[in-house]
């Protein structure tokens, strides 16, 4: 059927509510919106579900929600995991309750028991439950950091990580054998409940949670002589991170924690931002306000399912608030844990960082100072997930650290996804070292930069929607890979990584190399005078992604080199 024939079905067939038949028959008239809702099937990727809310097939609502979940069952069916069971949790978004139980009634349906959070809970929360309850897979509700109009879909599989090879491709390929409603099941809860397939989760789990968080601390007497001092301002942007950040900051002593009012209670349609996006400026207008009147030494924000950390720090020499970057961040911490479990001999045998391919290069030189092995990853943090696993499964390190540039970091194998309530947890405790030696968060990252070099990162998208945004992406991927530049902004292509072929081609000595990890519609750049960077299309938005990384003298030459690479790889690209 083409789109057409498809909507005036949805319109007619008794199988879609009401409400649903009233939103599609109002379009009646705007073929645009029509075409745009029904020209495909909303794409489960390799990590699951995201897209706008509303009516049709390329949109989030309970009939696409229950299709990709039986894709799930069958696959949780084929491979007899009906009684260990699924996980399901969900943030503060429009309709994330009803799309988690919607999802639980339909593994209910094919005789698989299903753990639903009472209420909203962060993402790791999920990661975490997955793995305490044996489940063999765990679903998020959840469009993370994307605007408003969005919801999401996650899968997770039993390790507690997102699903990679080989699940995911098999997850996918069983979603799409779902082409018609009639091969979905769903049955109602009270029956689901009277046949033992449908339970309740909470504070059980969440009390669990948080002993694992707080297991991750490294001085909690600083924390403590320092708690009256220091002074924190926290938002969760309408989120869930509200009640698991105050309470782990709570119980480990923190005394000053001020957050902000008007973002403190979850709601989907982020009233006092267009944006609930931690790396976006506009988001910080109100928690910056409040960090000025308190004469707060941190500022903190996470994502609505608090799975990312922003970071704003005082500068003691102008009292103005700087912002740092995830790689800023993540760095403060990694080489906190590096160093005070080297200081206090409770760094474990054979430690490892692991980091993507587009996180900052100060990370290998961190590595290097405290002699820990570094493994690099495919962008996402699902992948740094499965390094935890393979340790586990080899012997051959002990996960310490892993960190992306977007914002998310893991310290602890209690989660095997980023975990915003943890990286607040440890930079406040890096806040509280460095008040006790008479430093804020800046003149700490200040040293680094000092002592590592002046490395520093962007990111520029470029986002194309629509049915030839895809298209359009496609062929600048093509035309990268087909015309190679030999320079960017001013520095020579030392060697072109393309994961899609599994090749590293060094320009200068012609020799073809594997990359060594799994295939992945990547390009990265390396460049002369330390510099790298990347382009990829994003897999959860109509996007196009480019990275870029520097080594300068100082900061203003780094911010200088930044400037020039940036504009020659967005030119390139277009």
């Amino acid at each position: 059927m083409d789109y057409r024939e498809v909507y005036e079905k949805w319109c007619t067939d008794s199988y879609f509510d009401e409400a649903t038949r009233a939103e599609l028959k109002a379009l009646e008239g705007n073929e645009k919106e029509i075409e745009d809702r029904f020209y495909r099937q909303l794409a489960f990727g390799t990590g699951g579900l995201r897209g706008v809310i509303g009516a049709g097939t390329n949109r989030m609502n309970i009939y696409t929600v229950r299709q990709a979940t039986q894709g799930l069952a069958n696959y949780i069916v084929a491979q007899q995991g009906q009684e260990k069971g699924v996980a399901i949790a969900y943030d503060s978004r429009r309709m994330s309750p009803e799309f988690a139980k919607e999802a639980a009634l339909c593994l209910n349906a094919n005789g698989i028991r299903t753990y639903l959070f009472e209420s909203l809970r962060p993402t790791p929360e999920l990661s975490f439950a997955v793995r305490h309850l044996k489940c063999i897979s765990g679903i998020v509700i959840t469009a993370s950091h994307n605007p408003r109009e969005y919801n999401g879909y996650k899968v997770y599989w039993e390790d507690g990580a997102q699903i990679t090879p080989p699940h995911d491709k098999n997850i996918l390929e069983k979603v799409a054998e779902v082409t018609e409603f009639s091969q979905v099941r769903t049955m109602r809860e009270e029956d689901a409940v009277k046949q033992g397939l449908f339970h309740t989760i909470g504070k059980e789990i969440d009390d669990l949670y948080m002993e694992q968080l707080k297991a991750q601390s490294i001085h909690p007497e600083i924390i403590k002589e320092a708690a009256k001092n220091i002074r924190i301002v926290y938002t969760p942007l309408h989120g869930t991170g509200n009640l698991p950040v105050r309470r782990v900051l709570k119980e480990l002593g923190f005394e000053q924690v001020y957050v902000v009012k008007e973002q403190e209670l979850p709601d989907g349609n982020f009233p006092t931002i267009a944006y609930p996006n931690p790396e976006d400026a506009k988001a910080w207008t109100l928690a910056l306000a409040l960090a000025k009147e308190k004469d707060a030494d941190i500022v903190l924000a996470t994502d609505p399912d608090a799975d990312r950390l922003g970071v704003y720090a005082k500068d003691s020499t102008t009292g103005e608030y700087v912002s740092f970057t995830g790689n800023m961040s993540g760095m403060l911490i990694a080489e906190y844990i590096l160093r005070e479990r080297t200081k206090t001999g409770t760094m474990p045998e054979n430690p490892a960082l692991v980091e993507t391919i587009v996180t900052t290069d100060m990370v290998k030189a961190i590595a290097e100072e405290y002699s820990v092995t570094l493994v690099e990853v495919l962008t996402g943090f699902k992948y740094i997930g499965e390094q935890i696993k393979l340790f586990e499964q080899t012997g051959k390190h002990q996960f310490v650290f892993g960190l992306e540039e977007s914002y998310g970091c893991l310290a602890g194998t209690y989660a095997r996804d980023k975990d915003a309530c943890v990286a607040v947890m440890m930079l406040c405790e890096v806040a509280a070292y460095c008040k006790m030696h008479g430093k804020t968060l800046w003149d700490a990252m200040k040293e680094m930069y000092g002592k590592y070099g002046y490395y520093r990162e962007g990111l520029a998208t470029l986002t194309l929607k629509g049915i030839d945004g895809a298209e359009k992406i496609q062929a600048m991927m093509n035309s990268q890979r087909e015309n190679p530049p030999e320079v960017l902004g001013g520095l020579q292509v030392l060697a072109v990584r393309d994961y899609l072929a599994d090749t590293r081609r060094d320009m200068r000595a012609r020799e073809v190399t594997a990359t060594g990890l799994p295939s992945s519609n990547v390009l990265y750049y390396e460049l002369e005078d330390h510099a790298w960077c990347c382009v990829r299309p994003s897999g959860t938005e109509p996007k196009i992604k480019f990275y870029f990384g520097v080594k300068g003298n100082s900061l203003e030459d780094a911010e200088e080199k930044l400037k020039k690479l940036e504009q020659a790889m967005t030119e390139q690209a277009s």
